[in-house]
């Protein structure tokens, strides 16, 4: 499936459309350039879903836990200073990913043979307008 954010303005209702196709999916991998919106569209997924704290990147702590509308768990990864795979298992990244709570995970290349098989791919690609593209 693919979504189109012609404006940041759109971006809640791609958040809206792409946690309906979710369909119980709780890993999502998020793939992107530096720059292309992977916090920025968690923060609009975050929000869509009920999630009151601030959503900020969790570059240094390299995970943030938030909690849904329904007090289910989010937790929001930033894989990009992980320098091994074994220090993300450290960290209990796979323990995380099997807890059944919304997983959103960016930078994930860092952390693939981790993620289960069914997770979500979502690819955002930049258009040179600034509009961005959704795909998974």
């Amino acid at each position: 499936m693919t979504l189109s954010a012609p404006t940041p303005e759109s971006l809640a209702a791609v958040a809206a459309q792409f946690a309906a196709a979710l369909e119980g999916r709780t890993v999502v991998a998020l793939y992107g350039a530096m720059g292309a919106g992977k916090t920025t569209f968690t923060r609009a997924l975050c929000a869509h879903l009920g999630v009151a704290d601030a959503v900020c990147s969790p570059s240094f702590a390299i995970v943030n836990e938030y909690a849904d509308g329904e007090g289910r768990p989010v937790y929001h990864f930033d894989f990009y200073r992980i320098r091994s795979l074994a220090e993300a298992i450290d960290l209990g990244a796979d323990e995380y990913f099997a807890s059944g709570g919304l997983c959103l995970v960016e930078w994930p290349e860092m952390v693939e043979d981790l993620l289960p098989n069914e997770t979500v791919r979502l690819h955002i690609d930049v258009a040179a307008d600034g509009s961005r593209t959704f795909s998974f």
